[in-house]
């Protein structure tokens, strides 16, 4: 059998894939150990790194010491090739993470909005919190590799704010060709419960769940879904969006903490629950009374979801999330009955960083599919 040109090429690209993959997380490791990972002989390993070291996407360490004969060469995946921003796009602020490749953080920045903040006001808030998230990493924009904008609403594959009922003036705001001039060209919008799902399985308590349901609750409630460990935003976006149906409780649910007797004039919509929480953590009543009314609506919305789609896990998470030695209790009790067997639930543990996690790992996901691209040609490494 002959081989072709163009087949051998393919060849060369999967086995680079292959000694990526395996060396990608890992450290800096010599051939013999980098050709057990990829399953390859240690010539065609070799060959591989030679390539990837002169493409800019390995760096060679320093050689061990203090071993007898010839140091081994060592090698590791150069995270600093390329860079990703992620952008959480909220009613109060707008949070923004730089992070390399190997998802550790470089630089970051939180700039505070008011929820009645225009649009215009709300888009210099997004490129006012990327630029200082570089500045803060000592990078240029033109050094990202690609940017990943979450926010509320429904969402549209071309990265349109098709709906949004939370943030003033911000339906029919196209987020790429409004943000792509400031933070590159590769810029990708996805709905805040979904990325905040994809967070939740990257570094939080839903590692390695494969079918997640993922609840952003605070002054809104909606949802984030993952099947087979996979982003399922559904065919126009609107996958998760539970609330909308005014059959379950996920519309009502903030009128119960927003009725407390015991909230200080003036307070800010943001800070309801947890001035809630924390009197019903001391047992005053009303507020015992205003949680568990809560955790009911809250139960409604989740059960529809868990009868739907049998997840391995519910995570809450959002503002209530800080509250989830309060909260976590009521809504157990109020969603076991409706279920056919009780799911199993957590709390999140990220807080009020879930978003703009997602957010990064959405943009690595995106670098991903292009490094590991078995039928595209390598891209390109930044320089040192």
């Amino acid at each position: 059998m002959r081989v072709r040109g163009s087949d051998t090429s393919r060849l060369r690209r999967i086995n680079m894939v292959a000694a990526l993959r395996a060396l990608r997380g890992c450290g800096a490791i010599g051939l013999t150990e980098l050709a057990s990972r990829a399953g390859l002989s240690r010539p065609t390993v070799e060959g591989l790194a030679e390539s990837l070291l002169a493409a800019g996407w390995l760096a060679e360490s320093p050689p061990e010491t203090g071993q007898m004969g010839r140091p081994r060469r060592l090698f590791r995946f150069r995270a600093e090739a390329g860079y990703v921003l992620g952008v959480d796009v909220g009613s109060f602020s707008v949070r923004a993470l730089v992070c390399d490749l190997e998802g550790r953080v470089v630089g970051r920045s939180v700039t505070r909005l008011t929820s009645e903040a225009s649009r215009a006001d709300r888009l210099d808030g997004v490129r006012g919190a990327a630029r200082e998230a570089l500045r803060s990493a000592g990078l240029e924009a033109g050094r990202l590799t690609a940017a990943c904008v979450g926010t509320t609403g429904v969402v549209t594959r071309e990265g349109v704010v098709k709906l949004s009922v939370a943030l003033p003036e911000w339906t029919g705001v196209d987020l790429v060709s409004e943000l792509g001039d400031d933070i590159g060209p590769v810029v990708l919008v996805e709905n805040d419960c979904n990325l905040a799902a994809l967070a939740e399985r990257w570094t939080g308590v839903a590692t390695g769940a494969g079918d997640l349901v993922f609840v952003l609750s605070g002054v809104r409630t909606g949802a984030g879904l993952l099947i087979r460990g996979e982003l399922h935003a559904g065919g126009r976006g609107m996958a998760g969006e539970i609330g909308a149906l005014p059959l379950v409780g996920w519309h009502r649910a903030p009128s119960h903490l927003a009725g407390f007797p015991g909230l200080p004039e003036g307070t800010a919509a943001e800070e309801v629950a947890g001035l809630v929480f924390a009197a019903a953590r001391q047992g005053d009543p009303a507020a015992r009374w205003a949680v568990e009314q809560y955790a009911h609506d809250l139960a409604e919305g989740i059960a529809a979801l868990v009868l739907t789609m049998d997840p391995d896990l519910v995570v809450i998470g959002g503002g209530v999330s800080r509250s989830g030695d309060v909260l976590l209790e009521p809504v157990r009790r109020h969603l076991d009955p409706l279920c056919l067997e009780p799911p199993e639930l957590a709390v999140s543990a990220l807080g009020d960083q879930a978003v703009v996690l997602g957010a990064v790992r959405h943009a690595l996901d995106h670098v991903d599919a292009r490094l590991y691209d078995v039928d595209a040609t390598l891209p390109e490494a930044q320089p040192a």
